[in-house]
């Protein structure tokens, strides 16, 4: 046995510790002659030489899928035979390979072997290291021949080109359902075995994937190391850049086969399709709710365990969710990225933009299957239908009454403390509900968006409105029990001159 003096490894061959001391040193005597990259190991040099040349030289027999090199093929080959020859002695867990084995094991030990030679960073696969590098690099070797967009990996060029396809080659022995890749198709396998392997060292919380882990770990370091050269917002992970930046490129790149609509990221798209299939496939196990993203599913859970995790560094708050909270410090920002193509709107999230541009659209894509009412946001939708469930999920810690919306227990919780996070530019007057504010903010801009239809006079809110209305109708639905004299809006009640009138006199 051959031992490395850095990390106390073993090896069987003297030229696989040769190789694996170059971790340590960081040699890489390999170099491709094309574009001057560099290799710790000679494999390592031929593969990459593959991507230049195009050359897929192992095919498979079943599928005659080609690969750049043998380790690709064998590694495909067992999609088909759902052969894992490699166990963990700890856990139990099988794999296809010797190296995912060694990299799940990791998950065990703790063991980060490589180092970033900028910042000093750890990690558990090389991989990741050189993924990481090309944060400093700005380096994206892989082009797509379809659009020639450039990716910083190799698997990121591979799941790219499956947009263009269609190719979806990882699929369920439960269900059958089928994905683009593997690590997609381990972590919807999680839904049916209900494993959480992925164990948190700070505060013991588990997750069905590694990189649902890496992004809760954040939460506790607070790092943001992924930077938008636009407008210079910080992400915890690369994924999530990527996915703001097509805010500022108004790329959409995900298209949705039933009716052809677009979206900017992978998971809008699935969520999007699950409007067209009805599939909601993760279930919570204290009350049996169905729901079409885990995401969304977490935050539900979390209506159970009483758990907020994400924290407003300006006012404390704590929420469910982390895109509660960015929502949120919107508030204190006064940020509102999202803009309308057609009337030029700003909104806070994305969402809302949604719902916004369907005023235009006229679209109503969600639908009550109780009484066939039709809405433009599924969570409209979901609210709706506590009308026929009678459904309370949201409990308010203090009194311990119950709402159908969360929207509507936060604006009653603010009853108990007496907060009021909607503050005025103009004046400084705060509020407890932004439409609230809203309304206030017109005595200021004298906006008037509310017309009366029948002599098109102007209202500055809805309720001004009907108010005026039942002049035109002859209706006085406000009556004032003293003296019996009725009037068509509770103001002109209000100032009625009635020796006795108190304001629990007023009824409608």
């Amino acid at each position: 046995m051959y031992h490395c003096s850095d990390c106390g490894k073993s090896f069987t061959e003297s030229h696989h510790l040769k190789d694996h001391e170059r971790i340590h040193t960081g040699e890489k005597p390999y170099d491709c002659s094309k574009c001057g990259k560099s290799f710790t190991i000679q494999s390592h040099l031929q593969r990459h030489q593959c991507i230049h040349t195009g050359e897929k030289p192992y095919h498979c027999g079943q599928c005659e899928k080609s690969f750049t090199c043998q380790s690709n093929l064998q590694r495909h080959e067992r999609i088909h035979t759902g052969e894992k020859p490699h166990h963990c002695g700890q856990c139990g867990k099988s794999f296809t390979q010797l190296c995912d084995l060694q990299r799940h094991q990791r998950i065990h030990t703790g063991e980060k072997p490589y180092h970033c030679g900028q910042c000093g960073k750890s990690f558990t696969r090389q991989s990741h290291l050189q993924q990481h590098e090309r944060i400093h690099t700005g380096e994206k070797p892989y082009y797509c021949g379809q659009c020639e967009k450039s990716f910083t990996q190799l698997c990121d060029l591979q799941r790219h080109q499956r947009i263009h396809t269609g190719e979806k080659p990882y699929h369920c022995g439960q269900c059958g359902k089928s994905f683009t890749r593997q690590s997609a198709l381990q972590r919807h396998e999680h839904i049916h075995t209900g494993q959480k392997p992925y164990y948190c060292g700070q505060c013991e919380k588990s997750f069905t994937c590694q990189s649902a882990l890496q992004r809760h770990e954040l939460i506790h370091t607070g790092e943001k190391p992924y930077h938008c050269g636009q407008c210079e917002k910080s992400f915890t992970q690369l994924c999530d850049l990527q996915r703001h930046q097509r805010i500022h490129t108004g790329e959409k790149p995900y298209h949705c086969g039933q009716c052809g609509k677009s979206f900017i990221c992978q998971s809008h798209r699935q969520q999007h399709e699950r409007t067209h299939t009805g599939e909601k496939p993760y279930y919570c196990g204290q009350c049996g709710k169905s729901f079409t993203q885990l995401c969304t599913l977490q935050q539900h859970e979390r209506i159970h365990t009483g758990e907020k995790p994400y924290y407003c560094e300006q006012c404390g708050k704590s929420f469910t969710g982390q895109s509660t909270l960015q929502r949120h410090q919107r508030i204190h920002t006064g940020e509102k990225p999202y803009h309308c193509g057609q009337c030029g709107k700003s909104f806070t999230h994305q969402s809302n933009l949604q719902r916004h541009e369907r005023i235009h659209t006229g679209e109503k894509l969600y639908h009550c299957g109780q009484c066939e009412k039709s809405f433009t946001c599924q969570h409209n939708l979901q609210q709706h239908e506590r009308i026929h469930t009678g459904q309370k999920p949201y409990y308010c810690g203090q009194c311990e009454k119950s709402f159908a919306c969360q929207s509507t227990l936060q604006q009653h919780e603010r009853i108990h403390t007496g907060q009021k996070p909607y503050h005025c530019g103009q004046c400084g007057k705060s509020f407890t509900r932004q439409s609230h504010l809203k309304r206030h903010e017109r005595i200021h801009t004298g906006e008037k968006p509310y017309h009366c239809s029948q002599c098109g006079k102007c209202f500055r809110d809805q309720r001004a409105l009907h108010g005026h209305q039942q002049s035109h109708t002859g209706q006085n639905p406000y009556l004032c029990r003293q003296c019996g004299r009725r009037y068509t809006n509770s103001s002109s009640l209000m100032t009625h001159k009635c020796s006795n009138i108190k304001p629990s006199d007023l009824a409608m």
